[in-house]
């Protein structure tokens, strides 16, 4: 583990000032975070002489947020199955993605957090959460001494210490889900100590330690964040209170709680670190923190995007989809529990390929690289709000038929372009999360007014605009991500990315983890169908129990414990998808050796003709081996460091 974790090296604030840069356009409204302490003085001392010098030290913690807006810092989108990259370009050197391919390894580890080495080969490229959260006891100590900060009042003295709970709160939760159990780091790590003195505590120590600091800081923290034009971002109370929803919601989820396979990992004293035994009051704790993080949310004005205000003349079907890819690009979207203003998502060029009546098609700036899995479009539901597997009235027993599009079809696909039955009679979330071969990509600058008729369709055939062929930014499957690209952002001609903040947690998402929870304490619930509906008709769909009387081969699967739990699943893997909730979502079920273990398939790229590109073809052969992959190794080196520690399971 990291030396701060047993000798805190980097106490002095000279170290934050190189890392403050991180957080240079952090919150707008200031412009000096890098001169965190004068010229030539690195003294802790001088960090909390004045409000003005402990802001910047504050603002400096949040730079140890992980950058989720940029594809190579967001583990949950690229090292599961969620998003596939050409596999010839980016194995070499993409980290998270590596994971994918089972590359994954004790001595450096890939993605690693613990030590901050994020590429894998020994590199230091992030902050180490265990720096973030020896500076977080830190910044709360010197913050607490009567002798600091002389020209602040206690009011605010509070609230930016209750910041510095939270944040080290999450930087627990975060290192939790990938690492399983901890250390606790409860206070400052003196610089004295020498000796290591950590080891790795119990799941349910370090939830309940989680969420104490929650619960000691929301009462200290604003509602609503009022001053928007220099501190969006910064933590209020439903920020807290999600954190604290999601801690608990994992700590009864199968994979931490009494799961058979982690029973006998222990510490070097013989203490279990996970339960032996399954807790449902788990669920009940999970159940009443979700519902105080949506209350508190719904109480700071936050409620489901939708798309309104129509001055371009709209289809419905092209409205329906811009209520959900609204709800993840539009900037501080009402949706957005908790965006990070740190991480704008900078990566729309690799999600979108160039398409047929556009102006600009080099793929040298629109690569359309990042590709969904033939799983993924499977997933969704069609037009009835069913699997398709499920749906008695629509047949997809051969999803990869060719077929026609008509007019009727003009919002969706091309009119008259022969693709896949898999495209056609889809819900409104299908066709705004992907691309496909023939199908629109509505963006606002398609024509002249923003109208949506004869909008960019894109051709994915090899040979074609957005087809196989271009030296590095082909798809691999034939499933592009449209749901990350911002509508209104402009790709006809000069290129300018509209980009927005991460959304790290949507309202939809505390909805549908709040109808999970409920369906634990009590199976089929009907409240849990009920938030699942709002997120649901949102969508554009009807509610669970119409949908699957009216159009399910199992018509009361919805009635079980089992099968809304299923349903409640699938509406997560479909609302949330590309966010990188999949990746731990599948983990914390325990469903992710399964899954994991299928191949990933797609689309034969590089086939010219409609009949031989729609063919299904193996990419690649994903191997997910339990339980060791469900966390992260600790570094080898980090274990030799502190022999107080034990190694997950398998490595």
């Amino acid at each position: 583990m990291s030396n701060l974790i047993y000798k805190n090296c980097r106490s002095k604030v000279a170290m934050l000032a190189v890392k403050a840069m991180v957080v240079l356009t952090l919150f707008t409204g200031c412009e000096d975070y890098l001169d965190i302490v004068p010229d030539n003085v690195a003294t802790i001392d001088n960090a909390f002489t004045l409000r003005n010098e402990a802001e910047k030290y504050l603002f400096t913690l949040y730079a140890y947020l992980p950058d989720h807006g940029d594809g190579w810092y967001n583990a949950g989108m690229m090292a599961g199955d969620e998003i596939w990259l050409p596999l010839s370009i980016e194995n070499p050197w993409h980290a998270a993605f590596r994971i994918a391919l089972g590359q994954q390894n004790p001595t450096f580890p890939l993605y690693d957090e613990w030590t901050g080495r994020r590429k894998g080969n020994g590199d230091w490229s992030h902050l180490a959460m265990w720096d973030g959260i020896n500076n977080c006891n830190i910044f709360i100590d010197n913050m607490l001494d009567p002798n600091n900060v002389g020209d602040m009042d206690s009011l605010e003295i509070e609230q930016w210490v209750a910041e510095a709970k939270v944040l080290k709160s999450y930087f627990h939760f975060h290192l939790m889900r990938m690492y399983g159990p901890i250390p606790i780091q409860k206070t400052t790590i003196p610089i004295t100590i020498t000796e290591p003195i950590s080891s790795r505590q119990p799941i349910d120590s370090v939830v309940h330690y989680i969420g104490k600091w929650i619960d000691e800081a929301v009462p200290y923290l604003p509602r609503e964040i009022t001053n928007r034009t220099d501190d969006l971002g910064r933590l209020n109370k439903p920020i807290a209170l999600a954190i604290k929803a999601k801690t608990l919601l994992y700590a009864a989820s199968p994979l931490f709680n009494g799961d058979p396979d982690f029973a006998d990992l222990t510490d070097k004293e013989g203490n279990n670190l996970f339960p032996t035994a399954p807790d449902p009051t788990k669920w009940e704790k999970a159940r009443d923190a979700i519902k105080a993080a949506i209350d508190m949310a719904h109480s700071s004005d936050h409620y489901l995007y939708r798309y309104e205000n129509d001055t371009r003349d709209l289809s419905d079907d092209t409205k329906k989809e811009l209520n959900f890819r609204g709800a993840i690009t539009t900037r501080w979207a009402p949706e957005h529990v908790w965006a990070l203003s740190n991480s704008y998502f900078n990566n729309q060029f690799l999600c979108m390929p160039p398409t047929e009546r556009s102006e600009n098609t080099s793929r040298f700036n629109l690569w359309g690289q990042w590709a969904a899995p033939l799983r993924l479009a499977k997933l969704f539901y069609t037009k009835n709000g069913v699997p398709i597997e499920e749906d008695k009235t629509l047949d997809f027993g051969n999803p990869l038929e060719v077929r026609k599009a008509t007019l009727v079809d003009r919002y969706k696909i091309e009119p008259n372009y022969e693709t896949a039955r898999l495209n056609f009679d889809r819900e409104p979330r299908f066709y705004g999360s992907l691309g496909f071969d023939g199908g629109v990509w509505y963006m606002a600058d398609g024509n002249d007014d923003g109208a949506d008729e004869n909008n960019f369709y894109i051709k994915c055939k090899n040979t074609q605009l957005a087809g196989y062929g271009f030296f590095q930014s082909w798809n691999e499957t034939g499933y592009f991500i449209k749901k990350l690209v911002h509508y209104e952002s402009s790709t006809n001609g000069q290129i300018s990315w509209r980009e927005y903040p991460w959304p790290e947690v949507r309202l939809a998402d505390l909805y549908l983890m709040y109808a999970e929870a409920l369906n634990e304490v009590s199976g089929g619930s009907a409240e849990a169908r009920a938030y699942v509906d709002s997120v649901r008709i949102r969508a554009g769909l009807q509610g669970v129990e119409t949908s699957w009387l009216t159009y399910s081969s199992n018509p009361a699967k919805y009635t079980s414990q089992n099968g809304l739990r299923e349903i409640i699943h699938r509406e997560r893997l479909i609302e949330l998808a590309f966010e990188g909730h999949r990746f731990w979502d599948l983990r914390r079920w325990k469903k992710a050796a399964d899954v994991i273990n299928q191949p990933v398939k797609g689309l034969r790229i590089t086939e010219t003709t409609t009949a031989e590109y729609n063919v299904e073809r193996e990419v690649y052969q994903q191997r997910f081996i339990a339980p060791r992959d469900y966390f992260w190794p600790i570094p080898i080196d980090e274990l030799r460091k502190n022999p107080n520690l034990v190694q997950n399971k398998g490595w």
